[in-house]
């Protein structure tokens, strides 16, 4: 159902049962899929793409053009995956020529008042909580939760299954499967409750705590702690996951305890 009182773009295309209440804007070159709710004064920009069965709460803006002061009006895009929830007043920025892409995953919670600048990448199943703040750059890899207002730094990566405290300022990359909180950011632990909700089993979850002693709490600087988490801890998917992300932080990540 299309309110009359809805702005809607007849080069936008809805697909079925889509409801959008009075006063909505939809612009051209926007696509929202099948079930999915635009509520009222949310405003859709051109070059964005909704999954179905999305809930976008009023006052949310998508795909809205960014704040890169280098942005010269490339045709980059936005796309928001199936089943996730944008609540209000909610900001999300188009990319630019970095990436020319900001996305959101499929099964997401972004709460009030969240930020997600350009050329972010958010993975599925990741929930930003209320004042959440992306800059540029950003990725978040799946299962990732944020606390009210973290804040996060241009062209970091938050790796999977991470919990972040609230109000963290986050200005290294974050290693999957671990919990970070405190001023400057460090490590508190393995975040093995929300793993093992998820279904890891204790031995896999053993590991990831093997690892991360290694890495976080012995004392050995990076490159040290790697080598014997290569020689110690048996191959398997988690510990290649964690050491190659830690190699392909060039900028380095979080501290230790």
């Amino acid at each position: 159902m299309i309110s009359p009182l809805a702005n809607v773009s007849p080069k936008a295309k809805i697909g079925n049962n889509v409801t959008i209440e009075a006063f909505a804007t939809v612009y051209e070159d926007v696509e929202i899929g099948d079930n999915t709710h635009v509520h009222p004064n949310a405003i859709i920009y051109p070059d964005t793409t909704i999954g179905s069965d999305c809930q976008i709460f009023p006052g949310a803006l998508i795909g809205i053009v960014s704040q890169d002061l280098k942005y010269k009006g490339e045709k980059a895009k936005t796309t928001i995956g199936n089943n996730t929830i944008i609540r209000e007043y909610v900001t999300v920025h188009k990319g630019t020529s970095d990436r020319m892409l900001t996305a959101i995953g499929n099964n997401c919670l972004v709460m009030a008042y969240a930020h997600v600048a350009h050329d972010c990448i958010i993975g599925d199943h990741v929930i930003l909580a209320n004042y959440v703040g992306l800059a540029g750059h950003v990725t978040i890899e799946d299962y990732s939760i944020l606390e009210g207002y973290v804040a996060v730094q241009q062209f970091v990566t938050v790796g999977a299954h991470t919990f972040l405290a609230g109000t963290s300022k986050v200005r290294k990359n974050v290693p999957p499967y671990i919990r970070v909180a405190r001023e400057p950011l460090q490590y508190i632990g393995v975040n093995s409750v929300g793993l093992s909700r998820r279904g890891f089993d204790k031995e896999t979850i053993n590991q990831i705590e093997d690892i991360y002693r290694l890495i976080f709490v012995r004392g050995h600087n990076t490159t040290k702690a790697l080598e014997l988490v290569e020689q110690e801890i048996p191959n398997s998917a988690v510990r290649k996951q964690i050491v190659e992300f830690i190699k392909n932080s060039a900028d380095g990540i979080v501290k230790g305890i």
